[in-house]
């Protein structure tokens, strides 16, 4: 299942081309020793789940992190996806990546460890120590919750779910998280790209924080049309990125990187939200049900205000960016500086110092867990920032003032009734192929 290719482009260009940065777990007492590391002897096994583009550079950056890791099993709904994944990850060249030995010394996946359909997972997750989660979203929260269960330390991508319900699974799998002491990293990367954390250091350098803008403006993503003979289920996970189910719309896809970036340096998360969107120009029948322009007004709790936009629309400015505003000065993301309210540079990131921080996030949860250290648990951080983005697209397709706690409570579901390749999803076509779409000042969450 592959996501956009811009994520898997960086991942794969920093393995190829990028020099690696220089940088289990004290087991809780019913645990298993399997998850106990004591030393650089200790092999470090790894089960990828979800095999598309980006499960296929999240495991090669783990294969990466400079630990003694190795591959041990594939799980996907397509045999097809998985098959490519695994093509493709024993046919890298790293030898300029600094690793001694080929990536086939790394992988001992055979046919009986790659397992294929909605219950891959179930088998690949026991067979690990630590589980990379990369499917599409809205399947995260399941996976997220067995591999907890199972005990086992955890990489997973963002968003974390699709849906309210999803999100309190996730709260809930993280509260278990922790009490067994397992390191869980979200691929909420700027959480350990090197300046983010000066700026974050030096964030005081512009007093209280009153103001923000987030965007992701771009051109758009890839479009899987439909093939015949596909059930309505696989035609929406092989085009998966436009079916809020699993996707959550590109506000929760793509843009949730920003808006959580802003969390971050708040401490906190909106109280409510407001905003408007639509679908300009994106509008076909494979276009599915999700918008392609959302501004939204988050609201916190100090009377700070988030404005937020992100858009797919091709041929428009493209801006993929964070600006911060306090009372003495502003944070500029992008730039890596913060200056004055009258220019002056208080202080400059050097770029040089910059990292690749998709391969840190592995860098850094592999030698923790080497080290039996617990050290991560971004989970519940992934969590409330997924529902920030989530309380966004309520939002936009109502049109309605969004209240955090009523719409994480609002039980809904986007989820199918069951996962088979014959089940319904929620969202249908019509007559026609067409999806309904949200109409704001109609739709209604709550």
């Amino acid at each position: 299942m592959h996501q956009h290719m811009s994520t898997q482009k960086s991942r794969r260009e920093f393995v190829k081309h990028g020099g690696l940065i220089s940088t289990g777990i004290i087991a809780a007492p019913m645990m298993s020793n399997a998850n106990y590391f004591s030393g650089a002897n200790d092999v470090i096994k790894i089960a990828l789940i979800g095999c598309g583009g980006r499960g296929t550079g999240a495991a090669l950056q783990a294969l990466q992190s400079k630990q003694h890791v190795k591959l041990v099993a594939m799980a996907d709904a397509f045999k097809d996806r998985l098959d490519s994944c695994y093509k493709n990850i024993t046919a890298e060249d790293l030898s300029d990546a600094g690793t001694k030995g080929s990536v086939k010394d790394l992988v001992d996946v055979p046919e009986e460890r790659k397992f294929v359909g909605f219950d891959a997972y179930l088998k690949a997750i026991p067979l690990a120590d630590v589980v990379i989660l990369a499917t599409p979203p809205g399947f995260r929260p399941i996976h997220f919750e067995e591999a907890v269960n199972q005990g086992k330390h955890i990489f997973m991508e963002k968003p974390v779910a699709t849906d309210p319900e999803g999100v309190k699974k996730v709260l809930a799998a993280a509260a278990v998280a922790k009490s067994k002491k397992l390191n869980v990293v979200v691929g909420l990367q700027r959480h350990y790209q090197n300046s983010y954390r000066e700026l974050y250091k030096r964030k005081d350098l512009i007093g209280d924080i009153t103001s923000a803008q987030a965007w992701w403006n771009n051109d758009g993503v890839w479009v899987n049309a439909r093939k015949p003979a596909q059930t309505e289920m696989e035609y929406q996970m092989r085009n998966w990125y436009y079916f809020n189910w699993l996707c959550g719309d590109h506000i929760t896809e793509q843009h949730i990187h920003n808006i959580d970036v802003i969390n971050w340096f708040k401490g906190s998360y909106p109280v409510k939200a407001q905003g408007f969107g639509g679908r300009e120009v994106r509008k076909g029948n494979d276009h599915g049900e999700i918008f392609d322009h959302h501004f939204v007004e988050f609201h916190y709790a100090d009377g700070s205000i988030l404005n937020s936009q992100c858009r797919h629309i091709p041929k428009t400015s493209a801006k993929v960016d964070e600006l911060i505003i306090g009372t003495k000065g502003k944070i500029f993301c992008g730039a890596a500086n913060i200056r004055d309210h009258k220019g002056a540079v208080l202080y400059q990131f050097d770029k040089k110092q910059e990292n690749d921080p998709y391969q840190n996030e592995h860098i850094e949860l592999f030698a923790a867990i080497a080290k039996g250290e617990y050290k991560f648990a971004d989970a519940e951080n992934g969590a409330k920032s997924t529902m920030t983005s989530i309380l966004g697209r309520m939002a936009t397709y109502s049109g309605q003032v969004v209240d955090w706690d009523k719409a994480l409570n609002c039980g809904l579901n986007l989820q199918p009734e069951k996962y088979a390749w014959d089940a319904m999803p929620k969202s249908m076509p019509d007559e026609n192929g067409r999806y309904k779409v949200a109409v704001p000042g109609v739709t209604k969450f709550y």
